[in-house]
Parts: structure tokens; sequence; C-alpha cells
């Protein structure tokens, strides 16, 4: 067991500080799409920032970091100074998910290019020199991790119900009676969520959303 932690130890750490910064840009997003609409209560609370410590919420931290699935500390919106609220919110809501999927695309790219530099490296000069293999793995672990945990945060945050960010999305298409009726219920869904997350029931679907979204964008990319 032992021998088993010290393997998954160096691919642990190295999603720290990827989980720390897909919360981070995926709520700063969403502050800053606020502000261009006309809701300045992000910016005014200091959350167009990267700073994570502005961000985080320690439940949805431990969720990304043992489930892969989590959230940040939500991004105050108020709807009332935005000229189109339907619309808006749909726009605020969504700009956190769509981060996530650009950053998952550009480690997707990080990957394409240095993996081939990478192995056009003599073998040798990896046998001959641990600490220059071991870097080398530890880059190509980090670029792969930055992919799958972008892709989760993303494909999370979609799912259509409260206080997740596709019931935001899902104003526009909704009536305002039944979406705040629904609204409601917020606290309950959010409880069943996470029930649902502890007990493994959403690792089947959410998970092969994530291999698709990360198959389909290393095919874009030609690998």
């Amino acid at each position: 067991m032992i021998e088993r932690f010290m393997q998954q130890l160096p691919a642990f750490l190295l999603s720290l500080p990827i989980i720390l910064f897909a919360l981070s840009a995926h709520e700063a997003a969403h502050g800053y799409v606020a502000y261009r609409l006309g809701d300045p209560t992000a910016r005014n609370l200091g959350r167009l920032t990267l700073n994570p410590l502005k961000h985080l919420d320690p439940i949805g931290f431990l969720c990304m970091v043992i489930f892969h699935f989590g959230w940040a500390k939500p991004v105050p919106v108020v709807t009332r100074n935005f000229k189109n609220p339907r619309r808006d919110m749909a726009l605020t809501g969504i700009a956190g998910p769509i981060t996530n999927l650009l950053i998952a695309f550009l480690h997707v790219l990080a990957v394409r290019i240095f993996t081939p530099i990478i192995n056009r490296v003599d073998p040798m000069v990896f046998q001959s020199n641990t600490f220059l293999a071991m870097v080398a793995s530890l880059f190509l672990t980090f670029l792969y991790t930055g992919v799958t945990l972008n892709l989760s945060l993303a494909v999370f945050n979609l799912l259509p119900v409260p206080p997740l960010d596709g019931s935001r999305f899902c104003y526009v298409f909704l009536p305002a009676k039944w979406y705040f009726g629904i609204m409601k219920y917020e606290q309950y869904i959010s409880i069943a969520i996470m029930l649902m997350l502890v007990t493994g029931f959403l690792d089947g679907p959410l998970g092969w959303a994530v291999g698709s979204l990360e198959t389909l964008m290393f095919k874009l990319v030609g690998w």
C-alpha cells in the first residue's frame, strides 16, 4: 500500500496547482463576463483575479481532489444590472465551463507539441540521467492531468441543475416561472449531487463525457 501511495504521490501533488488554477479561472471568467455585460458586483468584491484564495470553496476543492468533479465559491451576480437578464445570465454562466474547455485544449496542444520532442531524445540520455527522465515524465503527466481535470470541471458544471452553471444556461430556454420554481429547491438538489458524487453514481456518465471530449480534442490536433 505504501509503495502504491508513493507511486501516485507525484501525480497527486501535480494535480493541486492544476485544480487551483482551473477553479480560479472558472470563477474569474464568470465575473469578467458579468462585468462586461454590466454587472460590476464581482469586480467590486475583488473576484476578477486568478488568486485561488478569492475563489476557494473547501468542500468543492476536496471533491475536485478526490472525485475530480467539484466547484469553487460562486461569483455573485446581480441580474438587474444586466440589459438582457435572461441572455446575459446564460452568457455569464457558460463562461466558466468554456474557459476550462479552452484551458484543456491548450494542454492538449502542449501534449501534441512536446511529446514528439521528448520522444526524439536518445533513450540513452534518459538512461544516463534519471533526473532528466523524471522531469520529462512529470511534465507530460502534468499536461495530461491538466486536460482531464479541466474537462472534468467543465462537464460537471454544465449539468443543468442548480447551483451548477448549466442551470444558468437553461434560464434562457425555460419559462421564468419554471426556472425559479426549480431554484427554490437548490439546497436539496445540491445535497443530492453531493450524495451522487460520494456514492459514485455520476462516475459513469461524467467519465464517459470527459473521455469523449478528451478523445475529440486530441483528434482535432491530429493525435
